[in-house]
Formats: structure tokens, sequence, C-alpha cells
């Protein structure tokens, strides 16, 4: 990361890390604060719905996302590279996993703009704990959304925004998933 991030500021480029989650109706199960022996009771509808997101943090504390109902395609994460494009205004150097979901469109789309506008970098297949935007991902099933026995999607969705809007509010807090991966921000 420290080598990328200096090639990064010579080139004057922004560094964003991408990866993507899936959040489902079944809530996440946290210890909660019950009297001793009064359990909770969640009631969850079992069912296979869920969200599909991609999000991007960068090390200035920022965070990017984009939701759908559907399971994300190649298609989806080119929209969301050219969102990024715009809303960062300068090149990119995105570094992301091995899924298969970065290839074929996405590989045509970033080839089209060429190196001046993106570089991309894959993090090792090994070791996904190197991405910060997994710390993202933690943070909102397991602290934002924690117990959370949504009856829909719409619901969920709303949940689901409210959260990112909060985390998005806590840049210091974003920053702090990047040391938790092990990356120097300086």
């Amino acid at each position: 990361m420290a080598s990328a991030k200096k090639n990064a500021a010579k080139q004057a480029r922004q560094i964003a890390l991408i990866d993507e989650s899936g959040f489902y109706l079944v809530p996440g199960l946290v210890r909660s604060y019950a009297p001793c022996g009064d359990r909770p009771q969640l009631h969850p509808f079992l069912t296979r719905d869920h969200l599909s997101v991609i999000s991007a943090v960068t090390p200035a504390g920022q965070l990017y996302s984009h939701t759908s109902d559907k399971a994300l395609g190649s298609f989806e994460v080119t929209l969301f590279v050219q969102h990024l494009l715009e809303q960062l205004g300068c090149p990119l150097l995105l570094l992301w996993d091995g899924s298969p979901i970065h290839c074929g469109q996405v590989t045509d789309f970033i080839a089209q703009l060429g190196p001046e506008q993106i570089v991309t970098e894959r993090f090792p297949p090994y070791a996904p704990d190197l991405n910060p935007d997994e710390g993202v991902w933690q943070y909102l099933k397991y602290v934002e959304l924690r117990n959370a026995a949504c009856l829909n999607l719409r619901q969920l969705r709303f949940r689901l925004h409210r959260a990112i809007m909060r985390l998005r509010s806590k840049p210091a807090l974003i920053r702090s998933f990047f040391a938790g991966a092990g990356l120097a921000l300086h």
C-alpha cells in the first residue's frame, strides 16, 4: 500500500479500495443487553432475498456506495467505477479483489479510458482482510444493523441507507479501517 500510495501521489491519482457484499433479511446476531435469562426473540423471515452493495473507500475517509436488489454484475461495476471517476474528478488507482465481476465489461471500460484515467491493482486472493472495505461491511452488519430483523427489502434498504449515511459522517472511523487492515495512511 505504501508504494501504491507513493505512485498514486506522483501521478496525482486518488486511491479507492472497492469491495462488494450482500445484506440479507436475516439479521446479524450479536450479544444484546437483555436481562439474564430473558433472551430477546427475533423473528426474521427466512428467505434468500438480499441487497447487493458495492462500495469504495478512500484514505481520506470517504465512502461511496451503490445498492441493488439484484446480484451485481460487470455492468453495475462499470457504472460504479464511472460514478467514482465523476465524483472524485481525478485519475484513479483502484484496488480490489479478483472477483469475476471485475472482468469482462469492466476491463473493456477501463482499457477504453486508458491508464491516464484508471489503473487497477488486485489484492492477493489469500488475504481479503487487507481490504479496508471489509471493515465497512463488518461495521455495517454487526454494529449499525446488529439484530435488525427487517420485514422486506424496502425496509432493509431504508435501514442500510441510513446506516451508510451515518458511517459517511464519520471519516475518522473509515480511516481506522485502514489501520485495522494494517495499511499505513502516511
